[in-house]
């Protein structure tokens, strides 16, 4: 957030004394203001969770603040708790980009003080239109940074390190939801490049804010109540190696389970999913034998326990709860199904490759 939107919301609820909110034009929070001790569930709910909720959007919306020129009043809605306000939409060459909300339940703010903050509202407009615009442009750049086309990414590379949009070494984030939720960029530091690729949500980031950033904007979407897989290659030394920073990000959150981050290097075989596409894969490292043991889950569970612990029959049988003989059965089982001796390293890595790629194979 730019600090002068924040000076710009201190100086509104100064002037119309009372507690003010920016908000994007999706509703994402911006900057917020206190004056005295007012509050609703709404502008609560606005600054814990950094967004207004979509019942909060649709009723807000029925009132005409999109198209509005000028202050909005919202009247108070007592079923929800909510106080009367004050919108006043942030503009900047007939463009809405944001609202600029005062709690105004006892209307003390009139409509001369309301249109002496309009200019206030102007500035934001073009603060919040100039840094919509410098990263729309720049995520356009890192879009072209993950094109198929080398000489695309070139040219890409150079205009970002000339601009000095990037200092590499880099960590290359995937953040990964079921369907594209939106990412408050107002609210990850500048320092951040972010994209969205192939309904992949891209970052950059500086290598020393990395946990930071990914935390944040994990929690970003989260708020949404989406499960948020997230992957992340580092170091990427150059912007010319985040093309392929991001194909191995995005086979680290691919495996990642929902709510937790994987890291490239900590994926040891599954890294062969970087290789080929599934069926290529599939083709390679099943069998029919394999095929028909994944149709047991019992027999798969334990061939896959047994096998990641190196074979140790007392771990196997003790981490699966059943007793030892029928451990051995169930292997005996295995092995008639696969055709597969457990005694035999090469049938054993056959076999071992097919339960560790499978789960991630569409």
């Amino acid at each position: 957030m730019a600090p002068d939107l924040q000076e710009i919301v201190e100086q509104a609820a100064d002037l119309l004394r009372a507690p003010a909110t920016l908000e994007d034009r999706d509703f994402h929070l911006v900057a917020y203001a206190a004056h005295g001790d007012t509050i609703d569930p709404v502008r609560m709910d606005s600054i814990l969770h950094r967004r207004a909720t979509e019942a909060v959007r649709a009723r807000f919306e029925r009132h005409g603040i999109a198209r509005a020129t000028g202050p909005v009043r919202i009247p108070a809605d007592t079923a929800q708790g909510q106080l009367a306000r004050l919108c006043l939409p942030a503009r900047w060459n007939n463009v809405t980009y944001g609202y600029l909300w005062l709690l105004d339940d006892r209307k003390q703010i009139t409509d001369t003080q309301a249109s002496k903050a309009m200019p206030l509202c102007e500035r934001a407009g073009l603060l919040m239109a100039r840094q919509a615009r410098e990263r729309d442009d720049l995520g356009y750049k890192v879009a072209d940074l993950l094109s198929t086309h080398p000489d695309v990414r070139t040219q890409a590379a150079d205009d970002l390190t000339d601009a000095k949009a990037a200092d590499p070494p880099l960590t290359v984030a995937v953040l990964r939801t079921p369907s594209p939720e939106p990412l408050n960029p107002w609210l990850l530091p500048h320092s951040v490049l972010t994209t969205v690729w192939q309904r992949d949500h891209v970052l950059l980031i500086p290598q020393a804010n990395t946990t930071n950033t990914l935390t944040r904007a994990r929690r970003l979407l989260e708020e949404r109540n989406a499960p948020v897989q997230a992957g992340v290659y580092t170091p990427c030394p150059t912007l010319d190696d985040v093309h392929e920073g991001w194909l191995r990000a995005r086979v680290a959150a691919r495996t990642a389970p929902p709510g937790e981050t994987r890291d490239w290097t900590t994926l040891g075989a599954l890294r062969l999913l970087r290789t080929a596409g599934d069926e290529a894969l599939a083709q390679t490292t099943q069998t029919p034998g394999t095929q028909r043991l994944l149709q047991n889950k019992d027999l798969t569970e334990t061939a896959r326990t047994y096998l990641d612990l190196a074979g140790n029959v007392q771990r196997t049988a003790k981490t699966l709860n059943i007793h030892r003989q029928t451990l051995y059965h169930r292997l005996r089982r295995i092995e008639d199904l696969t055709s597969l001796a457990l005694t035999n390293g090469q049938d054993r890595l056959t076999l071992h490759l097919a339960l560790t790629l499978t789960p991630h194979l569409t």
